[in-house]
């Protein structure tokens, strides 16, 4: 879907890792680094991201960073589209529609971070929660986002005492 709207497999790239979760920010040649180019393709695609309002930039001494520019009009949908290529839309809606009293949902890792790696990693936080139907709804996603589903489900009182477990991990609190 993106490689049609997109021609440039970078700027894919670049959408997924900092639409995905605005909070992220990263420099030119991490990102480079990660997504195996040139430092100066990234910078010609950072540059025009930027020019267009898409990205912000931040100069931190010798580093500029760049994060998704939350406040551009076109924010909510660049990121609904990011989402569904991904397919975190259609967990979300799975879960929130059907497993009990959810509290709260975090995307961990990879996906927190921006990076597409094949594995979602996903805690859901509540109270009689149904595993069984999240096994269900998990299999049936990976299916449609050809993705692996990775879930956690933790009651409040779990929760509450070993959140900082796990959100000293990257974490995107979703719900």
């Amino acid at each position: 879907m993106l490689k049609e709207l997109f021609t440039s497999k970078t700027r894919i790239k670049l959408l997924l890792k900092l639409f995905l979760n605005p909070d992220v920010s990263s420099y030119l040649r991490e990102l480079a680094a990660e997504f195996d180019v040139s430092p100066n393709a990234m910078k010609e695609e950072l540059d025009g991201l930027s020019e267009a309002g898409y990205l912000n930039k931040k100069k931190e001494g010798r580093y500029i960073f760049y994060n998704a520019n939350s406040t551009h009009p076109f924010f909510p949908e660049i990121s609904s589209i990011v989402r569904k290529y991904i397919g975190i839309d259609q967990i979300l809606e799975h879960i929130l529609s059907t497993m009990g009293d959810v509290n709260s949902v975090y995307v961990l890792d990879d996906y927190a971070k921006g990076i597409d790696s094949g594995i979602i990693d996903v805690l859901i936080i509540g109270d009689d929660i149904d595993s069984d139907r999240i096994v269900d709804l998990c299999n049936k996603a990976e299916e449609a986002i050809q993705r692996k589903i990775r879930i956690m489900v933790l009651n409040s009182e779990e929760f509450e005492k070993t959140s900082d477990i796990y959100l000293r991990r990257p974490n995107w609190k979703i719900v």
